[in-house]
Formats: C-alpha cells, structure tokens, sequence
C-alpha cells in the first residue's frame, strides 16, 4: 500500500469494533518510533506516551470512571458505561501527554500542533499494519494526571486506543479540493 492509500484509508475504528487479538510488543515499538519521529519547533519533542495494557487498563477504566462520577456536572449511565469501556474493550490504551517546555519559547498550540502530528505518525503505522485506532479526548482526562504520574509541565490530551478489527470501517466522504483551497497568485 502507497504512502498515499494508508493516509486516504485511515479511518477512526472506535473501541467496540475491536476483537481480542493481541498487538505484538515490536508493533507497538514501531508506531511509537514513527511518533518520534513527528516534526518539532525548536525540536522541544512535547510528546509523551504512557502505554497502558493488560491489567492497567482495569485500573484506567476506574480512574476514567471516579473521575467522571466526581467531576461531572450531568451524569448519564450510558456516558460512564463508555468511558470505562474503550479501556477494557481495547488491546493497548495509549495516553497522548504533551510536556511543555518550561521556558515556553515558542507558543502552547506549536507544541499542541507537534503533539498532533506525533499522534498522526503513530495512526499511519497503526493503519499500515490493520489496527485500528480511535483518539479520545473526553473532558475527565484533566483529572488523571495522578492515575497517569505526570509533572508539573505535562498534560493529557487523550487517548489513543488499539486493537484489531474484523469489519472495515465507514468510507469517509471529504470537501473537494476547490472548497478548502484557494490560490492568491498576486
């Protein structure tokens, strides 16, 4: 598969599609070493990646769901049931963190903007390789930084969630080119 036909036919494969085959250790290594490898201003590399697996995922679905029950403002049963699911449902939860660079020598949305293209790398290779993935950034991820062992400059942005699938996902459809394109030529 081209470069181009991984990046047109990633799609988002979101935790309840996946089976109970396990992602190799070296898998996970190689998408990793892509996100490393993503573009960085001043070369601050912000991201961060905590891979959880195995029983830690029980205890990050309790965290997930303590931290929706304390800090939400509108409790919904369906809501909870999904937070704490993806965990559980996913072969490898990966927490997406940005650590900011304590001189903040360049501003907070470049090392957002790194953090992004870190996680697109990691998404590609994941493709590439038939697993899925699905970034989630729910609001209680403010609240994990305990669950998580982040410092003082770190944050979480989400997680990426992984596993294999057995159904394809959705073709998604996109704006032409004209509509999200113009040209100033003079």
């Amino acid at each position: 598969m081209s470069l181009q036909d991984i990046i047109r036919s990633r799609r988002s494969v979101h935790p309840p599609a996946y089976n109970d085959k396990p992602i190799a250790e070296q898998d996970i290594q190689e998408m990793l070493e892509a996100a490393r490898w993503a573009p960085t201003h001043k070369k601050t590399q912000p991201w961060r990646f905590v891979v959880i697996r195995d029983a830690a995922k029980q205890r990050l679905a309790d965290a997930i769901g303590e931290a929706y029950k304390t800090h939400t403002q509108k409790f919904s049963e369906i809501t909870f049931d999904k937070l704490r699911g993806n965990p559980l449902k996913s072969q490898v939860a990966i927490a997406i963190c940005m650590k900011r660079d304590p001189k903040e020598s360049l501003p907070e949305w470049e090392e957002i903007a790194a953090v992004g293209m870190a996680v697109q790398n990691l998404w590609l290779v994941s493709h590439e390789k038939g697993i899925g993935g699905y970034w989630s950034s729910p609001g209680v991820i403010a609240h994990l930084n305990d669950f998580l062992e982040l410092d003082e400059y770190e944050r979480c942005l989400g997680f990426f969630y992984m596993g294999y699938y057995d159904e394809a996902p959705r073709d998604s459809e996109r704006l032409a080119l004209n509509e999200v394109v113009r040209y100033i030529d003079n």
